[in-house]
């Protein structure tokens, strides 16, 4: 995404940043703070919305002046406490249902970046029989939104928040990328390095940036232990750009913290940071 080859511009995850805004009203506000594009989680209630929901949706983004640089992929019920359904055979039509929305999205905004998240193991299904649902499932994405160019991104969450969810250090991650990547003879599956459930589960991040190297497909920010925005914890996140640029990382830097203050007070933070481009 990044227009200028000379540093990684900057996100706001608008599911969480201006959050005292409606969500359709918080791509303006990312606009007009001076963010170089947006991202969301995935934005509605189910799997296939109403023609008049994404329809606003695209609206909202357009109209915003600035891209829509990712979106996460249908995760199940996140309110209830799913965290993805790739690896549960009972969602998989459904899933892939949901991929028509998101290449309408991709087409329609230019959005290339496309997180799904793995789901939680379930006791009424053996780990063998989810993880190759899994790979059909990120085969099939991967080679749907692929066509327009698009990446499908695989993330690791936090233990603490999560569960039973596999996919918890890079080390979990890197295998699956590689297979799927086999498995369809291209290169639209990757890593999102999130910053806040890497640290919280204990990897150390500077060492995961170089184990990952070329397969990182985009960066999210927060601090940790808690989600807060980058000051509020113990990651050094200068020392983190200056991995991410060293390993060849040219991509986007997004903003997905929770606020401890009302966003636009959250921003201090970006100026002086290495290779960053600052808020305008």
């Amino acid at each position: 995404m990044t227009a200028d080859p000379e540093v990684l511009e900057l996100v706001a995850n608008v599911s969480l940043l201006f959050a005292e805004r409606p969500l359709l009203d918080r791509f303006t506000a990312a606009a007009e703070a001076g963010f170089a594009a947006t991202e969301l989680w995935w934005p509605f209630d189910g799997p296939t919305p109403s023609e008049r929901e994404v329809t606003a949706l695209l609206s909202a983004v357009m109209g915003s002046g600035i891209p829509l640089a990712g979106m996460n992929l249908w995760a199940g019920n996140m309110p209830g406490g799913e965290r993805g359904v790739l690896s549960q055979p009972v969602h998989t039509p459904a899933f892939r249902a949901s991929l028509g929305v998101s290449a309408r999205v991709a087409e329609t905004t230019g959005c290339r970046v496309f997180n799904a998240l793995y789901g939680q193991r379930l006791p009424t299904e053996t780990p063998e029989d989810q993880d190759s649902t899994a790979l059909d499932n990120l085969a099939y994405a991967t080679s749907m939104l692929g066509t327009n160019g698009g990446t499908v991104l695989l993330e690791p969450l936090s233990v603490g928040l999560n569960g039973a969810y596999p996919l918890q250090t890079v080390a979990d991650i890197l295998p699956i990328v590689r297979r799927v990547r086999e498995l369809t003879g291209g290169d639209h599956i990757a890593l999102l390095f999130d910053t806040f459930h890497l640290a919280n589960n204990g990897e150390d991040l500077v060492t995961a940036i170089d184990a990952a190297a070329d397969l990182i497909g985009h960066v999210q920010f927060a601090d940790s232990p808690g989600r807060g925005e980058p000051g509020t914890g113990h990651i050094d996140f200068p020392v983190v750009l200056e991995g991410l640029w060293g390993v060849g990382y040219r991509g986007a830097i997004a903003c997905e913290y929770v606020p401890t203050v009302p966003t636009l007070d959250t921003l201090g933070w970006v100026a002086g940071m290495p290779h960053l481009r600052g808020i305008a």
